[in-house]
């Protein structure tokens, strides 16, 4: 970032294209959660965006020793340095003030991506198949053997800015060889500036990745101009049922408390589930399914919840995301009216807590709905939002279960683990006591990016 050239000496975000930095007329003026105007965004225009995507094909990868040394450098440089003209610091207070996560949980982010960034040539490796290789020089090929390969070159990013953990997978490309377009979120472009920053301070070329904030046509350019495209914005979300387009979904994470299992002895983890992060995350825990009555829980959870207090985003104990005032109390609308006929044990009469400054916290609620298979339970908000609903292994099974990112299982019947381990749209499993918002770098998140942008072919080389 530099200082634009005026008496406003308002910040500016530059584009970061195959031939550097580059500041365009068009901008986007970028705001905080109390309406403020903080800083602009440079917008590429649509001939820009289509040279700029041709370099990126151009160009030759670097060697696989030379990416991993570079991933490495960079998870350091974007946790610890000052890159693109901001130190961590900086950052995580940019970032809280437009995104309006707490800062804890921006400076907690910060490290989280570094790691994965750092991992990210141990994570293409587990995510490769046992059986395949990933140079045809292997000497294993001499009798034929599968060879892991890209199924493109060119891989377009258009992740959301709802937290910066989006943007903690797509390196994987770079480490598998891809070039990568991103384009960041308007609400919030700091991180992926940041990371695109620090990449190509560590070792990879202006076209090996790009940084391409852009209006919407151009945006299609991007996708349209990329071999794969990956990703959870609009533009991505229209492109749904095209193969070479991968797209994020809602999380709709869960827990599960069945009989025999003393739910009181895990309530720190079914509050943390819903709560850490400010409740912003996929993998934040939206529903709790309860073998039995769930009053009980859904008391105990308000409870909790009802002690978080209402801070700024940028104090040092706010635990809650804030928002802007008229787009809080817009939310509020939606989901009071989502949860009509619902038993409110909190936040039922609403849940916005303004502040002096023109923002407003969005402060948690918890709904009791009649049955697990309610369309409340489906519905994923951002903030600390969950709906506690009965649930009968006999009566109910595992249907009310699909369609989730994370499930965490309170459970002694081995039975009922098999069932969901075995239902293909619930991703992730945890059986005991683990929040839903747990992971380790390595492990799949909804499944392997690189089983989306890899594919195996034989090789005989002899």
């Amino acid at each position: 970032m530099h200082p634009q050239d005026s008496a406003a000496d308002m910040p500016v975000i530059d584009v970061l294209g195959p031939t550097g930095p580059y500041r365009t007329r068009r901008r986007q003026q970028i705001r905080s959660v109390t309406g403020a105007h903080v800083a602009e965004l440079s917008l590429a225009p649509e001939l820009y965006v289509v040279r700029a995507m041709k370099a990126l094909r151009a160009a030759t990868p670097l060697s696989p020793e030379h990416r991993a040394t570079a991933l490495e450098e960079a998870a350091d440089l974007f946790a610890t340095a000052e890159v693109g003209g901001m130190s961590p610091e900086e950052y995580a207070t940019a970032v809280s003030r437009v995104s309006g996560l707490p800062i804890g949980t921006v400076r907690a982010a910060t490290r989280t991506l570094a790691a994965r960034v750092g991992h990210a040539r141990r994570s293409i490796h587990e995510a490769r198949p046992s059986g395949a290789v990933l140079d045809w020089r292997d000497p294993l090929t001499r009798t034929g053997r599968a060879l892991w390969s890209r199924r493109g070159e060119v891989l377009a990013v258009h992740v959301p800015g709802n937290h910066p953990g989006t943007h903690g997978f797509w390196p994987e490309a770079l480490a598998l060889g891809y070039r990568v377009a991103v384009r960041p979120a308007a609400r919030e472009p700091y991180t992926a500036h940041r990371l695109v920053s620090a990449l190509r301070k560590a070792g990879f070329g202006r076209e090996h990745v790009a940084f391409l904030p852009c209006s919407h046509d151009a945006a299609e350019a991007i996708v349209r101009s990329a071999d794969l495209a990956y990703g959870g914005d609009e533009v991505i979300r229209r492109y749904t049922d095209n193969g070479n387009v991968l797209a994020l979904r809602p999380g709709r994470s869960k827990i599960l408390l069945t009989a025999g299992v003393d739910w009181r002895e895990h309530l720190d983890t079914v509050v943390d589930s819903i709560a850490h992060n400010g409740g912003t995350g996929c993998v934040n825990a939206t529903a709790v399914l309860v073998e039995g009555d769930p009053a009980p829980v859904a008391a105990a959870l308000a409870e909790r919840l009802a002690a978080l207090p209402s801070l700024p985003a940028q104090d040092p104990k706010a635990r809650l995301p804030v928002q802007r005032a008229t787009a809080a109390k817009a939310l509020e609308r939606l989901v009071l009216n989502q949860a009509a006929g619902c038993r409110a044990w909190l936040g039922g009469t609403g849940f916005v807590d303004e502040l002096a400054d023109g923002s407003a916290v969005l402060r948690p609620a918890v709904h009791q709905v009649d049955a697990p298979d309610a369309p409340q339970v489906g519905l994923e908000f951002p903030f600390p939002c969950v709906w506690v609903a009965p649930w009968s292994r006999t009566e109910h099974g595992v249907a009310p279960l699909k369609d989730t990112l994370v499930l965490t299982v309170l459970t002694k019947d081995e039975s009922l683990v098999d069932a969901v381990v075995d239902e293909p749209t619930i991703s992730n499993v945890y059986v005991g006591d683990r929040a839903t918002h747990w992971h380790r770098p390595g492990l799949p998140h909804d499944g392997h990016l690189g089983e989306f942008l890899m594919r195996s072919k034989t090789v005989v080389y002899r």
